[in-house]
C-alpha cells in the first residue's frame, strides 16, 4: 500500500474516534492542552494495537484461505464502511456533559470509548494480514496511530468550540474511504487496477 492511501485508510479508520473526541470536547467548558493530549493519545494507542492483534491472529491462519483472501479483505472494509455510513445516517445522540460524566478525560472515562472505536480497525488488521497491503505492519500501525492521535485531538478543539454538527459528516467521510480502500484492494488482486 502506498503512502497517500495508507494515510487515507488512517483517516478513514480515526474517523469514529474523531466522533468520539467531539464528544469529549463538548463535555468541558474550558480546555486544556492535556486534556486534548489524553484523548489523541488513548485512542491512538488503542487505533494502533488493535490492527497488530488482528493482523497477528489473521497471519496464524491465513494459508487456509488464501484463495479468498482479497474477497475477505474488501468484504470487511465495505462491511466496516457501510456500517459507518449508515451510522452517520442515523444521528443517534451521543454522550453529552448531561448524562452525568463528571470527568470525562479520566482513564476510566476515556478506555470505552478508545476501545470501543477501535474494534474496526482490528477487522482492517485481518484484512492487511490478507491482502498483503501493507509496507510492514510495524510502520502501518504506526501511522494510524500518529494519524488518529492528531485528528482526535483536533476533534477535541472542534467539539469544544463547535459542538456535534460535524460528527456525522465525519463518519459518512470515514465510511466512503474504508470503500473505497477496500474496493481498490479487491480490483488490484483481480488485475483490474494496478497493485499499491
Amino acid at each position: 500500500m502506498r503512502f497517500p492511501s495508507l494515510l487515507l485508510l488512517a483517516a478513514g479508520l480515526a474517523m469514529d474516534a474523531f466522533a468520539a473526541s467531539l464528544c469529549k470536547g463538548l463535555a468541558v467548558g474550558s480546555l486544556r492542552v492535556r486534556q486534548a493530549l489524553a484523548v489523541g493519545g488513548m485512542f491512538g494507542v488503542f487505533q494502533a494495537v488493535m490492527p497488530l492483534v488482528g493482523y497477528c491472529f489473521a497471519q496464524t491462519f491465513r494459508s487456509w484461505i488464501e484463495q479468498v483472501d482479497h474477497w475477505v479483505a474488501f468484504l470487511l472494509l465495505a462491511f466496516l464502511g457501510l456500517r459507518m455510513i449508515a451510522e452517520s445516517r442515523a444521528n443517534t445522540p451521543e454522550a453529552t456533559p448531561q448524562d452525568g460524566e463528571n470527568r470525562p478525560f479520566a482513564l476510566r472515562s476515556l478506555l470505552p470509548p478508545a476501545f470501543a472505536t477501535s474494534v474496526d480497525a482490528l477487522a482492517v488488521g485481518v484484512a492487511f494480514a490478507l491482502s498483503g497491503t501493507y509496507r510492514g505492519i510495524l510502520f502501518t500501525v504506526s501511522v494510524i496511530g500518529v494519524v488518529t492521535f492528531a485528528l482526535c485531538c483536533v476533534g477535541v478543539y472542534v467539539g469544544n468550540l463547535c459542538g456535534m454538527r460535524f460528527r456525522a459528516k465525519a463518519e459518512l467521510v470515514g465510511g466512503l474511504l474504508l470503500l473505497l480502500i477496500g474496493t481498490k484492494i479487491l480490483l488490484a488482486d483481480l488485475g483490474v487496477l494496478p497493485g499499491g
